[in-house]
């Protein structure tokens, strides 16, 4: 496992950071949708009834009443949880009235999980608002009040004020859960990013939280709408997971201002979103964008000054009608714009209801008077309602919807402000994220692997960390739109959770290597700082072991590099065999970090490690004296100027230029093609504006906006130097004091490898800076490029073009750039060719002329967007004098066939990359041979799963019963032999276990897949979409336990395993 630079300065200081004073800001600009809200749920006044709100009310009942009606209403089941058969989901929702406009009041907070304070902070209140307290406010509502609906998202929070809360007030709380009166929507850990987000993230802090309200209320807490009403952008991979876990709807605030404009005039707020070219109706899904933001309609925010509800006839500021003619003015101007008699307000926002009071009691008394009016002829109804009753109610209108099959990316609010620069701000948290990522993954396989008992508390330690990577998704988390402290305390925890998981691997290792109960393993170190060759075991051994666990399902080939301080070593596999090893000498740009002080390493020892699949290898390292040794592992170094050279291997060669030292060409040896490719670092110069308007938007943490379209080059030309060596063949190029890059051929390789080196990016000239990779080519991609969907199905780019709306494109640079959150590639499909370049985080990118690619690693500006966040993107680094980022690039170059395959798998790989551990011992190679087993695979299968499957989870999730996903990895469209059904038996496939039974699962894994239903909806070009999720899937027979896999499709299972 990697870190990169600059998070051992988030780690070293993430407690220095100063509170800054709270700034009540929102990110409301021009467009209504951009201000920040959250929901509520049913309530509806008969005027012929009521001669006042307060009427319409039941008697208040004291708790100890409300506790001895539950005893006979909400009997428990053995989890704790609340009985199927409790009157929730749709079954609480109010008809509405027919005839008339129906108006969802939705109350609701949007907590945001860390932005401008930690979430401790944001909990806690202090002086700034605490959700304990709104929590604890709309409790009190609800229970006074049975008429009154609230719904609640993030549950980072609530599984925190849930934990602190008294027996009795659990059981009131699940009594409101069971009659539909407080409702769960979304259910994550956190409401995530969608930019920066991979799938396998989003998959498991949804899987949290979806875990917990089932724990704790059953089919009751189960979410079925989506509400992602503050991420900026919104990706279609997000869509078809949502469709997945079996929502019937989704909503979000936030769309481009020309696509508004387009939807307001077509009626097409609302549509049916066909979120997969290859899933089709499985991953079909009702979105609606929200009319107001996510608040409440102008005039009608209770809690943030507006005018109440004066309704005592008496009094001299009796408003009420003027505040009724208001409100149905404003509900009238927002249903021209639906087609249906329902329409939603949305009343609440950032932190609200704090005094929820406040708000129930004004919107008690609209519902009344408004509802008043009826008798006199006015055709609008409002009721409390949720988004669930909402969905219900417009499906049950059985209008036919138009649909969408691309994203809502690039996300502007209006004309030059592109929400583009957050794909790539804190790179180093982006990164970090990542990494921990692929380390979550190792840790939940292991532990199944060795099957770890409750005894070892494994779960609780992962749980550290699983609870660290749900709150870092949050969209002002993983996005580097939060202040600086708060990055700080994101990094804090991951570190902690990581800490946490290298207990679960020592405790898992010690399970699975001993060859005698009476030996117990040494103690297995990491060094989570390798990348920037800091690694004290390796650095201060003589001799050492190393374990390599490959997490991916296939065997893997991986150059390890270690850390060490000499130049002669032996290395020996796991059969004491002598491996092929070279040391490579430091660049001078990792001995000129500050993170590299303390190191006492001279190079990096590189060999290729084979690793069977979810399973581990040994090497035995020792240092050596032996001058034939020496000279076997001595890297040849040598200075390049003048004539052009090569680093090649057996597949690809890279040509560089002798005067310029850049890149010259690329060539795929088997193939024989060969293009040329320039590679160079530029910046473009961040916008400096005051922002009142978007002529004078400035750069920030969200907005990219360059000054002009031309990016300055960083250097014209680069010293060079070259390595050659038995294991890897080096380049190592030099743009500037803070620009540098190796560009890595390795031994038996099929890609190149771009290692870089950027930072501090220089301010002194008061311009900040936006960094970029421009790779150069000769391919003619007329306009068009790819980038992958949250790490999954790939969508086509189009240069200053969007497929719903015709474009008047304000910003040629910023308006095109695209989240690339692990590949994107361009082809020439007269030459049929293609260039993938993949990435190690995600990042902002583009092709802005042909033949071009263009990532954007590092950005450092000097002013504020004002969007909320209130401080500029300068990362200080760890000495004060700017943060340095260290990262990698890969590069494929093929015929568009023959990529496919590649750039699938490859995309896997390296996000599922070995974890690599060390034991400082003095035993002999022999000796701990004797005691310890040195390889092991946790499939019994040697060659691992098929080519086109994926083991995305394999975790403990109950007593003998474990979480497994598969998934297939291509797309319907690709190549033909990997795009058909894939079938795995899960009977045979595991080594230390047998499966005996399984139990399919929604993707969220909180509904059996045979009992899920879902909305249908009439979709226009489509028909109608199905109601049985399990429809979409070939049933598992309960004997042979095989599983069929269709292109792009994900299949969940919990199931019972028995110890082999």
């Amino acid at each position: 496992m990697m870190y990169l630079v600059g998070v051992a300065l988030l780690l070293a200081v993430y407690n220095q950071g100063k509170c800054l004073g709270f700034v009540a800001a929102d990110r409301s600009l021009d467009h209504p949708i951009q201000r920040r809200r959250d929901y509520a749920h049913e309530f509806s006044v008969d005027f012929q009834q009521a001669s006042h709100p307060l009427d319409a009310k039941e008697t208040l009942k004291p708790v100890d009443e409300f506790l001895d009606k539950l005893k006979t209403k909400t009997q428990q089941d053995e989890t704790g949880a609340l009985p199927s058969q409790a009157k929730c989901g749709y079954s609480q929702c109010s008809p509405g009235k027919a005839g008339m406009l129906n108006v969802h009041l939705v109350p609701h907070t949007h907590d945001d999980v860390g932005w401008l304070r930690t979430v401790d902070e944001y909990f806690y209140g202090d002086d700034i608002t605490g959700v304990q307290y709104i929590l604890d406010t709309a409790l009190t509502q609800l229970l006074e009040d049975p008429n009154k609906r609230f719904i609640y998202v993030e549950q980072a929070y609530f599984t925190r004020w849930w934990n602190e809360l008294h027996d009795n007030t659990r059981h009131l709380v699940k009594g409101l859960v069971s009659e539909g009166r407080l409702e769960f929507i979304l259910g994550g850990w956190s409401m995530n990013d969608e930019a920066s987000t991979r799938y396998t993230s989003i998959i498991d802090q949804q899987t949290i939280g979806f875990r917990f309200l089932y724990d704790n209320f059953g089919d009751c807490g189960r979410p079925r709408i989506g509400w992602q009403i503050d991420p900026f952008g919104h990706s279609r991979e997000q869509a078809s997971l949502f469709a997945q876990f079996g929502f019937d709807g989704l909503f979000f605030a936030r769309l481009d201002y020309q696509d508004w404009n387009k939807r307001l005039q077509t009626k097409t707020l609302e549509q049916v979103w066909m979120a997969s070219g290859s899933l089709g109706d499985q991953a079909s899904l009702f979105t609606g964008v929200l009319y107001n933001g996510y608040g409440p309609p102008g005039g009608f925010c209770f809690e943030c000054g507006d005018t109440p509800i004066m309704d005592d006839s008496k009094l001299e500021n009796y408003n009420v009608d003027r505040r009724v003619d208001d409100f149905l003015r404003t509900v009238r101007d927002q249903a021209q714009y639906y087609t249906t008699e329902n329409i939603m307000l949305t009343m609440g926002s950032d932190f609200q209801y704090e005094n929820a009071r406040k708000n129930f009691k004004n919107m008690d008394k609209l519902i009344y008077h408004v509802n008043m009016r009826q008798m006199n002829g006015s055709t609008v109804n409002v009721l409390y309602s949720t988004p669930s009753c909402y969905v219900k109610a417009v499906n049950e209108a059985n209008k036919t919807y138009t649909s969408k099959e691309d994203d809502f990316f690039p996300y502007a609010h209006r004309d030059h402000s592109f929400w583009t620069g957050y794909f790539t701000s804190r790179p180093a948290l982006k990164g970090y994220e990542r990494s921990s990522d692929n380390f979550l993954q190792i840790c939940k396989q292991l532990d199944a692997l060795s099957m770890l008992t409750a005894g070892h508390g494994a779960r609780t330690k992962i749980d550290v960390l699983r609870k660290a990577m749900g709150i870092l998704q949050h969209h002002d988390g993983v996005s580097g739109t939060e202040k600086q402290h708060v990055a700080y305390d994101y990094a804090r925890m991951v570190a902690e959770g990581v800490a946490s998981c290298q207990e679960v691997l020592n405790m898992a290792y010690g399970k699975l290597l001993p060859l005698s109960s009476s030996m117990s393993l040494p103690v297995v170190q990491f060094c989570p700082l390798a990348n920037v060759s800091i690694c004290p075991v390796s650095e201060n051994s003589k001799q050492f072991v190393i374990l390599a666990y490959n997490p991916f399902g296939r065997e893997a080939r991986h150059h390890l590099r270690i850390p060490v301080s000499g130049n002669s070593f032996i290395v020996k596999d796991a059969h004491q065999m002598p491996v092929t090893v070279q040391v490579v000498p430091l660049p001078a740009s990792t001995l000129a970090l500050p993170e590299f002080e303390a190191s006492k390493a001279t190079g990096e020892l590189v060999f290729a490690a084979e690793i069977p699949p979810l399973g581990l290898t040994t090497f035995f390292v020792q240092a050596s004296t032996d001058i034939s040794d020496a000279q076997r592992s001595t890297s040849i170094v040598s200075d390049q100027s003048g004539s052009d050279f090569t680093i090649k291997n057996q597949y690809v060669s890279v040509t560089f230029d002798g005067d310029t030292g850049f890149m010259k060409s690329l060539t795929n040896v088997k193939s024989s093609l060969t293009i040329q490719l320039t590679n160079s670092w530029l910046y473009y110069r961040s916008f400096d504006g005051d922002n009142h308007d978007g002529e004078h938007q400035a750069s920030g943490a969200y907005i990219f906006r360059p000054n002009g379209t031309v990016a300055q080059p960083i250097s014209s030309k680069a010293t060079t130097s070259v390595v050659q060596g038995s294991a890897v063949q080096e380049v190592r190029q030099t743009f500037s004091d803070w620009a540098s890059q190796v560009v890595r051929v390795y031994d038996e390789s099929r890609h190149v490898e771009i290692e870089w080196t950027i930072g501090p990016v220089p301010v002194q000239d008061g311009i900040g800076k936006e960094v970029i990779s421009r790779f150069v080519t000769d391919l003619n991609n007329y306009k068009v490029f790819y980038t992958d969907s949250n790490g999954r199905e790939m969508l086509q780019r189009i240069r200053d073009y969007r497929p719903t709306w015709n474009l008047d494109q304000t910003e040629p640079v910023a308006g095109n750039y695209y989240p690339v959150n692990s590949k994107i590639f361009i082809q020439d499909v007269a030459k049929s060719r293609q260039l993938t370049v993949f990435t190690d985080r995600t990042q902002g990118g583009s092709s802005l002329a042909n033949g071009e690619i263009e990532l954007m690693a590092h950005r450092r500006v000097l002013h504020d967007d004002s969007l909320g966040v209130s401080e500029p993107l300068s990362e200080p680094g760890l000495d004060g004098r700017g943060l340095i980022i260290r990262g990698k690039y890969y590069l494929y170059l093929d015929s568009i066939a023959e990529s496919t395959p590649v750039h699938r798998e490859m995309a896997q790989r390296i996000y599922m990359a070995p974890s690599v551990g060390f034991i400082s011992t003095m035993m002999s190679p022999d000796a701990y041979s004797k005691n310890y087993k040195t390889s092991w695979s946790g499939l019994k299968e040697s060659i691992g799963l098929p080519a086109n499957v994926h083991l995305l989870t394999l975790e403990q999730w109950r007593s003998g019963k474990f979480l497994i996903r598969l998934e297939h990895i291509y797309e319907s469209h690709d190549k033909q032999n990997l795009s058909k059904v894939a079938n795995v038996s899960l009977e045979t496939l595991f080594t230390p276990f047998s499966i005996v039974s399984v139990d399919e699962q929604t993707l969220g894994a909180n509904q059996p897949l045979a009992h899920a239903t879902r909305l249908q909806w009439m979709v226009k070009g489509h028909g109608k979409t199905k109601k049985d999720l399990s429809s979409y899937v070939t049933p598992v027979d309960p004997k042979k336990l095989i599983v069929a896999l269709k292109p792009m499709q994900i299949r969940t299972f919990v199931v019972t395993v028995k110890v082999n």
